[in-house]
């Protein structure tokens, strides 16, 4: 038997996957949404402290501007803040601070994921236009007298913890923020070590390439909150992109830009309440995102391994944060499923074209916690060194809980997803039907392309 081609088998892919708007038009999503629900097991507690399940945030809303916090449909539990777990990974013993300087990102600016990584990193902006002028208007909000500084003398009366804490959510939104959440920021969080000169300067030319690199202690004050905050990026883009190709990077540029302007606003508003705040952003970081996020309730870690994922928006987004020491009432983490769910998927093992993301069933112990181990300098080499495009965003292209549009049928979807490994595997087999996240939708491309900006120069 002859063998059968890539082609072919793709065209047969294609002719099997169901068209959505088809789909929902007839009676056949109501039927699969009640058979999934009829097989759905209760999500797993994977933390034995996961309980209260009325909390209500700040005197029982969320905010003035969003009364309820939008999971999606994803049926959502609380976890208590303890020394046990971080959200719902488990800690299985101390948690050592990392150091900035040895992040995948940097390794390639250090040169030691190879010259190709480095000036790959060096000139990903200057790769894709857009994203060039995207990455400008990041580097004059980057420098530390821009993202830290000095509270006013005089405190100004504010309201008690809870009122202000909706307030700040108020806030995040009000300057454009798409979710937030406030959390005790966790110490092993911050970094031991910082980057100099910092990581985002070098893509946008703001310090020139050979700049010697070196890492510092970080003396930084810890403060006792963390204010989190997410921006999606745009989901029809993501549709008609590879999730490696030129636009890919200004995707995440695009919203790192956004919360890098949420971050230094909202940090000199509390300083000018008369409180100390420090800005975090993709071009000055004091700390890890990740913990960060999951102590505010932002979400659970990932199969990707740094990724945490929110029940509405996944990981198709980029985060900053404000720590603070304006009093503040922290949020809680949350369990929706994903756990099971990232057990049963592997989508983003699968399609990684860097080959980083394990396939593992269960996470593994990492620097005292579980986690899926994903290999970052692979991650990194591929993402700096790619220049069949432009950086990569394939995981979030393919991750379920990013490539849904809002729709009855997907917050269902959601809701059953959240509810075990059983029911995970079914709506993942249903993801795959449709082709969701794998597919490009040619009408949503609106971008232009220049393939030949994409190869990656070496001097000399």
């Amino acid at each position: 038997m002859s063998e059968i081609s890539e082609n072919e088998k793709k065209e047969a892919k294609q002719q099997f996957q169901v068209s959505r708007r088809g789909f929902l038009k007839t009676g056949a999503a109501a039927a699969a949404m009640s058979v999934m629900g009829a097989i759905a097991a209760p999500s797993k507690a994977a933390n034995a402290a996961i309980s209260n399940l009325s909390y209500k945030p700040a005197k029982g809303q969320w905010s003035k501007l969003r009364p309820e916090n939008n999971y999606g449909g994803a049926s959502v539990r609380f976890a208590e803040h303890n020394d046990q777990w971080l959200g719902t990974s488990k800690i299985v013993g101390p948690i050592q601070r990392s150091s900035e300087y040895d992040s995948g990102f940097t390794l390639a600016l250090r040169g030691i994921l190879g010259e190709k990584a480095r000036w790959g990193f060096l000139t990903q902006t200057k790769r894709y236009p857009l994203t060039d002028g995207i990455g400008w208007a990041i580097a004059p909000i980057s420098p530390d007298p821009i993202v830290m500084g000095t509270p006013s003398e005089e405190k100004l009366p504010i309201p008690d913890p809870e009122q202000m804490s909706q307030h700040i959510k108020d806030v995040a939104y009000y300057l454009r923020a798409d979710e937030v959440g406030i959390g005790k920021m966790p110490s092993y969080a911050y970094y031991a070590f910082k980057q100099v000169p910092p990581q985002g300067l070098f893509p946008a030319g703001i310090v020139p390439p050979d700049t010697p690199i070196s890492q510092v202690p970080n003396t930084e004050p810890e403060l006792p909150y963390v204010i989190t905050f997410a921006v999606e990026q745009h989901l029809e883009t993501y549709m008609a992109s590879t999730g490696y190709d030129g636009i890919s990077v200004s995707q995440s540029f695009r919203s790192y830009h956004a919360v890098a302007n949420i971050a230094v606003i909202m940090a000199q508003y509390i300083r000018r309440l008369g409180y100390n705040a420090r800005a975090h952003h993709f071009g000055n970081y004091d700390l890890a995102v990740p913990p960060a996020l999951i102590a505010s309730g932002m979400g659970e870690l990932s199969r990707t391994g740094d990724c945490v994922v929110h029940p509405r928006i996944g990981f198709r987004s980029k985060c900053g944060a404000v720590t603070t020491d304006l009093p503040l009432v922290p949020d809680k983490p949350i369990d929706f499923g994903l756990l099971d769910f990232c057990r049963v998927c592997k989508k983003c093992a699968e399609n990684c074209p860097g080959q980083a993301i394990s396939f593992d069933k269960d996470p593994v112990e990492q620097n005292g916690y579980l986690r899926w181990n994903s290999d970052m300098k692979k991650c990194a080499t591929f993402r700096a060194g790619n220049d069949e495009g432009v950086n990569c965003g394939r995981c979030v292209k393919v991750c379920p809980w990013n490539s849904k549009e809002d729709s009855w049928f997907h917050e269902a979807g959601m809701w059953i997803g959240s509810k075990g490994e059983t029911a995970s595997s079914l709506l993942k087999s249903i993801d795959d039907i449709f082709g969701y996240g794998t597919e490009t939708i040619e009408k949503y491309k609106w971008w232009l392309e220049w393939p030949e900006l994409y190869k990656i120069k070496i001097p000399g």
